[in-house]
């Protein structure tokens, strides 16, 4: 165990081109997994099962991370005057952590008994599985904190070895039970006993490498810490409302089926996302300390280049889609082995998703700068404007159009939150 902790680390000038390595192949491996196992379970276990894998996955079980999260991420990687110690954000996501679990667990029963119109109801193997795609998402919320303490150490490349390391053993185990098995709910526990497996070996054994790390926490600390960031966690948890609402929309008024389609078609806002990341993650810390310098200049001109990167990187997708939009949704009909034209029916949807997907990386990064200025009020009132149109959007478009209307309304609304955060940074820059 101790070799293979010190074979994760790096010394010198290694680090910064470490940390840009392993934070690309982390972030890509972490977001193409949700790619490839969507594909597979459809593939593997049918639409239906496909269908129940991908809301579990990435939309309640992504929602319940975000509860354990509870979006502290950014302020535990800028915190770096050590107002609060490793031991003080360990506590507090070990509560966060067991409030989602508690939250699924009543989200399930309540579903499993519920007959009301518009709700729907969930059978008891659907529950578990789902149940299950929670815990998954949880553990990956409290590796999160290890994750967090990583970067503000300096070493973002073990954040990203983790990510790396802990996705691959998770999906291999996950891939090969459902292969062998052709049971969801299995392969889904087989997954959970993996990533408990990962958590240990490349968060909770590697840190201790760490020397500079503050394990106390001290009293008090983490009340002072969930009043600190409670603004933060109900803008993230409101914002994947808003970025899932859709979702949410399609699973109450359509069927399993029509929700695989749709988080197929989803699928490439998670590139967008993730490659802005890619130039994103990177400048937090150097954001931070010319905020901190109170440098206003070099602060501005940064984020105008990172902007300028998301503005072509977008461009270049919206422009793909367009010309090829139509052969990649044809060739991953193939690859799930469904009927032609499931997919390419919504060549629309999946463009307007696709430029919904580069309005959302824009947004994010006004989000950070609004974080590292620590104007926590300013993103709160953002993401409620954005929630209160989700929720009266959502269901009146997808009723009308179907699957359309869940990406319209995915287009709008990320519109919506763009045009918000780059205001409100506009104004907070010059105050």
């Amino acid at each position: 165990m101790k070799r293979m902790t010190q074979a994760l680390l790096y010394k010198g000038d290694h680090i910064n081109r470490a940390n840009v390595v392993w934070n690309i192949a982390g972030s890509f491996v972490y977001a193409f997994a949700s790619m490839v196992l969507s594909f597979l379970v459809i593939r593997l276990a049918g639409e239906e099962q496909g269908g129940i894998f991908s809301f579990g996955f990435s939309t309640l079980g992504q929602q319940l991370f975000l509860v354990a999260y509870f979006g502290i991420r950014p302020f535990h990687i800028t915190d770096g005057a050590g107002e609060y110690t490793f031991g003080d954000y360990r506590e507090h996501r070990n509560i966060t952590c067991l409030i989602a679990l508690a939250a699924g667990a009543v989200f399930m029963m309540i579903r499993h008994g519920a007959y009301l119109r518009g709700v729907g109801d969930y059978n008891g193997e659907k529950c578990i599985i789902l149940l299950l795609l929670v815990v998954y998402k949880v553990i990956d919320g409290y590796a999160d904190v290890y994750e967090s303490e990583f970067q503000r150490q300096g070493s973002l490349y073990l954040t990203g070895k983790s990510n790396f390391f802990r996705t691959i053993l998770s999906v291999s185990v996950f891939t090969v039970i459902l292969a062998a098995f052709e049971n969801l709910l299995l392969a889904c526990l087989a997954a959970v006993a993996a990533q408990i497996g990962g958590v240990i070996l490349f968060n909770l054994d590697v840190i201790h490498a760490l020397s500079a790390v503050k394990w106390e926490a001290k009293k008090g600390q983490c009340r002072k810490l969930f009043l600190s960031t409670g603004f933060l966690f109900v803008s993230v948890f409101l914002d994947f409302y808003i970025f899932s609402s859709a979702k949410y929309a399609i699973d109450a008024r359509m069927n399993n089926a029509a929700s695989g389609y749709f988080n197929l078609i989803f699928m490439p806002t998670s590139v967008i996302y993730m490659v802005a990341n890619f130039v994103i993650r990177p400048y937090l810390t150097v954001l931070t300390e010319f905020w901190g310098k109170d440098d206003r200049r070099a602060f501005f001109n940064t984020l105008k280049r990172i902007s300028a990167v998301i503005a072509g990187l977008t461009v270049l997708a919206v422009g793909g889609t367009l010309c090829l939009g139509k052969w990649v949704l044809s060739v991953m009909e193939q690859i799930m082995g469904g009927d032609p034209g499931v997919l390419t029916a919504h060549f629309w949807a999946f463009t307007g998703i696709v430029l919904g997907g580069g309005f959302y990386a824009f947004a994010n990064l006004m989000y950070y700068a609004l974080v590292i200025m620590r104007r926590q009020k300013t993103v709160f009132f953002v993401y409620g404007a954005g929630a209160l149109a989700a929720a009266v959007l959502s269901g009146a478009l997808v009723g009308a159009f179907g699957i359309g209307g869940g990406a319209l309304c995915y287009l709008l609304l990320m519109a919506g939150l763009c045009a918000g955060f780059g205001i409100c940074t506009a104004i907070g820059l010059k105050k």
